[in-house]
Formats: structure tokens, C-alpha cells, sequence
């Protein structure tokens, strides 16, 4: 069982970029469309959610391996926003962890007063 690190998923993706000519796209420019494409595969996970349901991904072996399938095509896309915006590894972990710790240290309350206390009870 694979368990690989941030930046061999990253050259996993610059070399399946360059093995199809992709590789020239990876500017940034063009990185508006590898987050839509990412986008789109998010849709895909959320129709195995909605016509499968919750627990056939937790259940059945093949709508979860579909569906896992989805997710890494979601990471691979982020992947590749990552390069073309010129991303690295490290900047990302770095990043990763900041907010983490400020997660850790919010209250939420924030959320509540923006979203909960609305006229009418509207979002």
C-alpha cells in the first residue's frame, strides 16, 4: 500500500505531462483550466454520492473504487494548478500547516454571526 509524499505526486504529473505534450500548457495562463477540469471531476464524485448514496461507497467494492478513482482525478488536477502556477511541494506543506494551526486555534463564532444570524433564516 502506496502512501507517497506531495512531490512524487507532483512528478508523477509533470511526467505524464510530458509523455502527451502536456507539458507546454503548464504555465499560468493556462491554469484556469486545470482547476475546471478539477471542478468537473468534483461533480463526478458528488453524482456517485447523489445516485449511488453514501453507502455504497462505504459498502460496495466498485462504486467505492469509482469513487476513489474520482478523487484521485480531483488531486490530479490540483496537481497540475499547482505546477502551472509554479507551486512547490514545500510551499504547499508550508501553507498546508499554517492554516491548519489558525483552524486549530478559531472558534467558528465568525461563521455562526455570517451565516446563522441572517433576517428570515437565510443563508
Amino acid at each position: 500500500m502506496a502512501d507517497c509524499r506531495i512531490s512524487e505526486f507532483m512528478e508523477m504529473q509533470r511526467a505524464q505531462a510530458k509523455a502527451h505534450g502536456w507539458d507546454k500548457n503548464r504555465i499560468p495562463s493556462m491554469g484556469h483550466r486545470s482547476l475546471l477540469w478539477c471542478v468537473g471531476e468534483m461533480g463526478e464524485m458528488i453524482d456517485i454520492i447523489k445516485k449511488k448514496g453514501h453507502e455504497a461507497i462505504m459498502d460496495n467494492e466498485n462504486v467505492r473504487a469509482n469513487f476513489v478513482e474520482e478523487t484521485a482525478d480531483v488531486f490530479m488536477y490540483l496537481f497540475d494548478v499547482m505546477e502551472a502556477f509554479g507551486i512547490t511541494p514545500e510551499e504547499f506543506s508550508d501553507a498546508y500547516i499554517a492554516k491548519f494551526e489558525r483552524n486549530m486555534k478559531r472558534t467558528w463564532e465568525e461563521n455562526k454571526m455570517k451565516y446563522e444570524n441572517k433576517p428570515g433564516g437565510q443563508l
